[in-house]
């Protein structure tokens, strides 16, 4: 039996405060070839994760918040932003799935957010086709100012120019 404590989670907080990428996962499962991927993210303000969709047919994504607080963003094919959620523990929306060839991605709002991911596997890094031609890559120029439109960005605005 694995089990998940407060010493767990607070070990992945501290990592994810002390990655240049500022956000560190637990994978609850042992192989990146299962087939279904289960693991707790643990991300900081700050850090961008750059939009983007799963377009396999079955490559859907469940989020689950256990701490912290997050925004989990929809947008179109043009960036336009279709919804914003707020993600708490607390809250009135907990978590949420995404269906496949959805445009989306999560902003951690609190220090010390930590989600459950469930989706399906095997795990293979997304492609230049699966990331937003609209946003800029993670370290590239713009990327910082546009991760702080993301924290920001509300139904029907459009993303600025990268």
């Amino acid at each position: 039996m694995k089990l998940f404590d407060q010493h767990m989670l607070a070990e992945l907080i501290l990592k994810a405060k002390a990655s240049p990428r500022l956000r560190a996962n637990h994978n609850v499962h042992a192989a990146l070839d299962e087939p279904v991927q289960r693991l707790f993210i643990a991300i900081e303000p700050g850090s961008y994760v750059r939009p983007h969709l799963h377009p396999e047919a079955e490559k859907w994504e469940f989020f689950m918040v256990i701490c912290g607080k997050l925004v989990g963003l929809l947008f179109d094919e043009q960036g336009k932003v279709l919804r914003r959620d707020m993600l708490a523990p607390g809250g009135p929306v907990h978590g949420f799935e995404i269906p496949p060839n959805t445009w989306h991605c999560i902003v951690a709002l609190e220090s010390g957010s930590v989600f459950f991911e469930v989706k399906q596997g095997p795990y293979a890094p997304l492609s230049d086709k699966g990331f937003a031609s609209w946003a800029p890559k993670e370290g590239e120029p713009g990327s910082e100012e546009f991760a702080r439109w993301l924290s920001d960005a509300q139904p029907d605005d459009l993303p600025p120019t990268v």
